[in-house]
Formats: structure tokens, C-alpha cells, sequence
């Protein structure tokens, strides 16, 4: 018989949350936390560039929430430090229910003047780093799965990966941090086909709140300023409810999906698909054809509206 009948509690989970020292991921970690789940804080205290580290401030965050977290500072930018964390959840709580991937740096740049180097940096943080945290992560969340841990039916093994809106709109001068975060959203997909016959759900949620990211947006017109005023409005707090919900037993049957979170506001985003299409029976395409035939497209077309602008209006606080 599963235990977990009260939406409320997530009594007996093990949780690993990346970057969950400050911020969001303090946020998530606290919100775990009262529902009586026990966790690793993997965050090595890097600056939002990803320069520098302090081991002290997971240390802090762990002692500030108490019994039953410890902190993991190493960092997990490698195959063998993410499997490294994984075991020491496993070591200190007997298993590992919940992984949050919400680690990400920021380096900023317009395209054109970009550094290759700093691009390598935030794809390594911000999409590889994940990776291989799910890779070491799911081969024990699914034998737990096939034991039955929780009761039956199975329904602990979580997954949630901390996108954002710059992945789905743009924004200008982040091509590495955008490009990141649509990958997440791919390997989220993906996740959920591979795990979900272990019925281990995998989620994407896409955060607004008051973050260090937010403090570091340099507004290059008055809309700009005007989103960074509102967003920093936004406790993280309402982005966390939103991680518990989907860690419960009520999501169970909640995976592959996108949400986004803003104040009071949530709301579940579309995903690619095909809108409209063209076929032409008789023959191939040819360029004046399919230039007269496209026109067709227009109605359909996404403007370039940066993530910025299209979320530019007073949020539900």
C-alpha cells in the first residue's frame, strides 16, 4: 500500500537539489524540507559567472535547514563528481527519490562579440552538468523503482530541471544561456520517454522570482527596466510550491511538461509542434513555388519579442 496519501508530506524521499544554497534552489530546498524530505545542497558557491568557489555556503545552508541535509560543495561539473553526490545521498539516506538540476551561471555577450570560451563554460554548467547528474542519478532511482520503494504503486522517483523563459523567447546577448536552457527542455522530454516506464516522471519548469540573475540584468531600454523591477518583486517561494506539487504523489501522472511560474501566477507552456504545413502532390518544390505558397506560414510566424518584453506586466504577488 503506498504511504503517501496526504499531498502534502513527502515523508521518506531523498532529494538532491544543485544550487540549492541560494536562491531558488535554498527555496526549493526549504520548501522539501518541511515536507519531510531529507537532501544534498550540491552547490559549491560560485559566483553567477561561475568564477570562484566557496564551500562555506552550502555548509551554511545545510546547518541553517537543519537535521537531515548535508552539502555537497565539490561541484558536479563532471561525470565523476555527479556520481560522487549521488552516492553520498545514497551513503547518508539509503536511496535517492528527487533530483532538481537548478545550478546555472550566466555569461552574457552578443553574438557577435561573444567569447567561445565563455559559451563553453555555460553549456558545460548549464545543460552538460545535468546531464550527467541524471546519468548517475536514474540508475539508482530506477532499482528503486523496481523494488517498490515508497509502496505500491511506485510513485517517488522525480525529476525537475530549471529552465528558463530567455530558452523559449531569446533574449539578446545570451545565445549560451538561451541555447542551455532549450536543451533542457530536450533532455527533459527525453527523460520522460526514457523513464517512464520505471514510472519515474521528469518536468521542466521555467522560474520567475528574485534572483541573483535578475539582480544582474542590465536594462537596455525602459521595458527591460521595467521587468527587472517587477521580477524583483517575485519570492521564490511560489516556484517552489510548484517543485513540491510535482515531486508529490498528486503529479504522478504529470511528466514531459513545461511550466512556468510567476508570483501567483502558473501556467503550463506549449510545446513544438506543426501548425500549419505545405504539400505539394505533383512535383518537388521549387523556390518561386514555395515562396507563393508560404505566404501561408505568415499567420503563424513567432515575432522576436525577447522574454523580457513578453512577460512584461505587473505579476500576482
Amino acid at each position: 500500500m503506498n504511504q503517501t496519501a496526504d499531498p502534502d508530506r513527502l515523508d521518506g524521499r531523498v532529494a538532491l537539489v544543485t544550487g540549492g544554497a541560494r536562491g531558488i534552489g535554498l527555496a526549493i530546498a526549504r520548501e522539501l524540507v518541511v515536507r519531510g524530505v531529507r537532501l544534498v545542497i550540491a552547490d559549491n558557491g560560485t559566483a553567477i559567472d561561475g568564477e570562484g568557489a566557496d564551500p562555506a555556503i552550502a555548509e551554511q545552508a545545510a546547518a541553517e535547514l537543519g537535521e537531515g541535509v548535508q552539502a555537497f560543495s565539490p561541484g558536479i561539473a563532471s561525470p565523476a563528481d555527479a556520481a560522487q553526490a549521488v552516492a553520498l545521498a545514497v551513503d547518508a539516506f539509503g536511496g535517492l527519490d528527487i533530483v532538481i538540476n537548478n545550478a546555472a551561471i550566466l555569461r552574457d555577450g552578443f553574438i557577435f562579440k561573444a567569447n567561445p570560451a565563455d559559451w563553453d563554460r555555460v553549456i558545460a554548467t548549464n545543460l552538460a552538468t545535468p546531464f550527467y547528474l541524471l546519468n548517475a542519478a536514474t540508475p539508482v532511482m530506477r532499482a528503486q523503482a523496481k523494488a517498490g520503494r515508497g509502496g505500491e504503486p511506485y510513485d517517488w522517483g522525480r525529476i525537475v530541471n530549471i529552465t528558463s523563459s530567455a530558452g523559449l523567447y531569446g533574449n539578446l546577448g545570451q545565445s549560451a544561456y538561451a541555447s542551455a536552457k532549450a536543451g533542457l527542455v530536450g533532455l527533459t522530454r527525453v527523460a520522460a520517454m526514457d523513464l517512464a516506464r520505471a514510472g519515474i516522471t521528469a518536468n521542466a519548469v521555467a522560474p520567475f522570482a528574485h534572483t541573483r540573475v535578475t539582480e544582474t540584468i542590465e536594462p537596455a531600454n525602459e521595458a527591460q527596466a521595467s521587468y527587472k523591477a517587477r521580477a524583483l518583486k517575485l519570492d521564490p517561494r511560489h516556484v517552489a510550491t510548484v517543485i513540491a506539487w510535482l515531486c508529490s504523489s498528486a503529479a504522478q501522472d504529470v511528466s514531459g511538461q513545461l511550466f512556468g511560474v510567476r508570483g501567483r501566477e502558473v501556467f503550463v507552456f506549449s510545446q513544438a509542434r506543426p501548425v500549419e504545413t505545405l504539400v505539394r502532390r505533383d512535383a518537388d518544390w521549387d523556390v518561386a513555388g514555395l515562396a507563393e505558397a508560404a505566404k501561408a506560414f505568415v499567420p503563424y510566424f513567432t515575432d522576436l519579442a525577447t522574454d523580457l518584453e513578453a512577460f512584461d506586466t505587473e505579476p500576482v504577488v
